[in-house]
């Protein structure tokens, strides 16, 4: 035999020896290794259907908005010789906010001053000359009827009393020029008054003042600049208090929302995003006249009297609208609540300690409670934890908070307590 088939063959003999070699240490297989997989009770948190009185509300995200939004414009033009305050402050009604350089108003003001007292002047002119024109013709109108009559006894000539009849008809003709004349300076006079209050009035713009309570915002003009009137935007002023929440809901709730406004006003409540944020209570006081088709919501408006200005415009915040209380109401943790294809249901702990699958309707969400409309009784148990190596039937054992068996007691002790069909004694 050569070299190469005795390597061979030892090869062959070593492989032989490996395989023998593992055979014997395969474990022989066990008959009730497959029914102790997945054995025993399964541990899980449970937790009763309770009965409490439930806010129906509505949670939505909202947006603070100004209650009244104040643009301050220059209505004089001139220069900004003064700002009364600082920006971003607090300002209340009346409070002086800016002046503009009054000088050249007021020399208009005198000189409307001197022209109105022109326009009397001649007012009182014309009126004195109409009465020195009528006193005029008054005689001359005496003179011409006495010389009328001597002309009919023929004492004087007939172009005597003419002349006389003529000087008074033209005495006449200027008591009726000085009437018009009268007429003419009053309206000037007028016209004067007005020209006097329009420059007073503009004299007034000068000093701008605060025309409601508010925040005042970024101050647009430096004092020193020239601004003009009626163009020139200086500063924005939001009332904030009282103060806006605006939000939109979902049209489907809108006949719910209209239903219960006609039993009284409804509360809304505002919270600002930030930790540890103040919720802020308020009422429903708009609704608007439209759904939005885009969206599928309609608007609405929550006033907050924000006596502490904790709502901010401009602010993103959570809003609640409540629309009743709900009355017993059965309620269950949220995470004991789990969703098939088939729809809601809930892991009911029977007597026995095995579970149930039930359907169930849910109702509002309440913090980390839910409202079920249908599926559950008060006092029953469910499964708030360990759903997931759950199925219909299985025994399960209640666990604490810890994750420990309840009392520190196993499956074996829990079956302990059980009678002769199996079920455990007293269960709740």
């Amino acid at each position: 035999m050569s070299k190469s088939q005795l390597l061979k063959l030892s090869c062959l003999a070593a492989i032989a020896a490996a395989l023998l070699l593992a055979c014997n240490k395969a474990p022989a297989p066990s008959g009730g290794g497959a029914g102790k997989k997945g054995g025993g009770d399964v541990p899980v948190t449970i937790a009763k259907v309770t009965r409490k009185d439930v806010p129906v509300e509505i949670q939505i995200i909202g947006n603070v908005e100004a209650y009244a939004t104040i643009t301050i414009k220059a209505q004089a033009g001139g220069e900004l010789t003064k700002v009364h305050f600082q920006e971003g402050a607090y300002v209340t009604k009346g409070d002086l906010l800016f002046t503009i350089d009054p000088r050249p108003l007021q020399s208009q003001l005198s000189q409307a001053e001197a022209n109105l007292a022109r326009d009397l002047a001649l007012e009182a002119q014309a009126e004195a000359n109409l009465a020195k024109n009528i006193a005029q013709e008054q005689y001359v109108r005496g003179q011409s009827g006495r010389f009328e009559r001597l002309f009919q006894q023929g004492i004087v000539s007939k172009d005597q009393s003419e002349q006389l009849r003529t000087n008074a008809d033209a005495l006449a003709s200027g008591v009726s020029a000085d009437r018009a004349a009268i007429q003419s300076a009053k309206a000037a006079t007028v016209a004067g008054r007005a020209a006097v209050d329009n420059v007073k009035l503009q004299l007034a713009y000068t000093t701008i003042r605060a025309p409601l309570d508010g925040r005042t915002g970024n101050l647009n003009v430096k004092q020193g600049n020239i601004v003009n009137a009626n163009t020139t935007d200086l500063i924005s002023i939001n009332q904030v208090q009282p103060i806006y929440v605006t939000f939109a809901v979902p049209e489907a709730q809108l006949a719910p929302v209209r239903n219960y406004m006609n039993s009284g006003k409804l509360q809304v409540v505002a919270t600002p995003q930030e930790d540890g944020a103040t919720p802020q209570t308020g009422v429903l006081t708009f609704v608007d006249n439209a759904v939005d088709v885009s969206t599928g919501t309609i608007r609405m408006k929550g006033t907050f009297p924000n006596t502490d200005r904790k709502l901010w415009p401009g602010q993103f915040v959570r809003v609640v609208l409540r629309l009743t209380m709900q009355r017993d109401a059965l309620v269950v943790p949220n995470q004991a609540v789990q969703t098939s294809q088939d729809g809601a249901y809930v892991y009911v702990v029977k007597e026995n300690q095995t579970v149930e699958s039930r359907p169930v309707v849910t109702g509002s969400r309440l913090d980390q409670e839910l409202v079920i409309d249908k599926g559950v009784e008060a006092g029953e148990s469910v499964v708030t934890e360990g759903h997931l190596r759950l199925a219909p039937g299985m025994r399960v054992q209640q666990r604490d908070a810890r994750g420990g068996k309840k009392g520190g007691k196993g499956p074996a002790e829990v079956r302990k307590d059980a009678g002769p069909d199996g079920q455990k004694k007293g269960a709740d």
